[in-house]
């Protein structure tokens, strides 16, 4: 398999939750864990906007980077992402973090002012993919045959965090990684792939699949919550990023989650026979007990498996 092979859908975010087959109904099916969105209303020059004042920003001196870096012992800002010691080999990538939604945790002073579009590009980026997403999700909610609002929640509550990643080139590349194996923690991943270096990879099958992009498509990938709510029907997607010899690659992952006070367990309808797959928990306590774990695969879901 290629993935030229992978299906493509195309989605309309100002529609309303009715899925219009067959492109739709392709992505949000039962059992699907990733797929390329085309077609989604994500404005193109909102897309390019982003994608410019991202290569702007990494093209700063570090000392010009470094004024929004990350505070001790926090997460938001420019810096590297799972540092558990110093002694740890990283990823080979720099990153900016952030915080979306709940508007409280939002550090805006931590957003670059340089270039100076940026702030307002981030801005009107994340609330066009937020948008995207909750379409995305309240399809997959409707196929299971749940509300919307109980997959999405409260939009004032609800969770969004952005990672843009840079990685450099690395005249080794086969002896490091740019991000390690893993599935995201939250209910849906959008990622876009900002320029046209191959380097986002998913597991199939126990085989690495290269992801090649395609301008101004988006990476949908289901998440570890979203895989828990529906007692497994969806699968989160294990993933990586690896680096090139010769060019950077940039990509903008932006991950969607319920708020933090609701609960990520086995929806009652859609437990069979009662039978729970996962353990219960709030998105909080979820998210950090993801935080804690090593990025490895999905172990973080064979944590929380009951009856393992």
């Amino acid at each position: 398999m290629t993935s030229q092979s992978l299906i493509t859908s195309n989605y309309s975010t100002r529609s309303s939750l009715t899925p219009s087959p067959p492109s739709s109904t392709s992505l949000v099916k039962t059992g699907a864990s990733f797929r390329l969105l085309i077609n989604h209303d994500v404005p193109k020059e909102v897309s390019q906007r982003m994608m410019f004042v991202i290569e702007e920003f990494f093209k700063l001196s570090l000392d010009e980077k470094m004024q929004f870096k990350q505070p001790p012992g926090q997460v938001q800002g420019y810096g590297q992402w799972f540092v558990f010691s110093e002694e740890q080999k990283l990823d080979w990538a720099d990153m900016l973090f952030y915080h979306i939604s709940p508007p409280h945790f939002k550090r805006m002073e931590l957003w670059p002012s340089k270039p100076s579009a940026f702030r307002d590009a981030f801005d009107e980026y994340t609330t066009e993919v937020n948008r995207l997403a909750n379409c995305l999700l309240g399809f997959m909610a409707k196929n299971l045959g749940l509300d919307p609002s109980e997959i999405i929640g409260n939009s004032e509550n609800e969770t969004q965090s952005v990672r843009i990643n840079c990685y450099p080139p690395c005249p080794e590349a086969k002896k490091v990684l740019g991000l390690s194996p893993h599935s995201d923690a939250c209910s849906l991943t959008l990622v876009l792939q900002v320029n046209d270096v191959t380097g986002l990879q998913i597991r199939r099958n126990d085989k690495w699949l290269p992801i090649k992009p395609i301008p101004g498509a988006f990476v949908a990938n289901m998440g570890d919550a979203l895989e828990v709510i529906s007692n497994g029907k969806y699968k989160s997607i294990e993933h990586r990023a690896v680096t090139n010899t010769e060019k950077e690659r940039f990509s903008i992952a932006a991950f969607h989650g319920p708020n933090f006070n609701a609960t990520v367990g086995p929806h009652p309808e859609l437990v069979l026979k009662g039978e729970p797959l996962y353990k219960s928990m709030d998105f909080q306590s979820f998210i950090k007990l993801f935080l804690a774990s090593k990025l490895d695969g999905k172990k973080f879901m064979d944590d929380i498996k009951l009856n393992k």
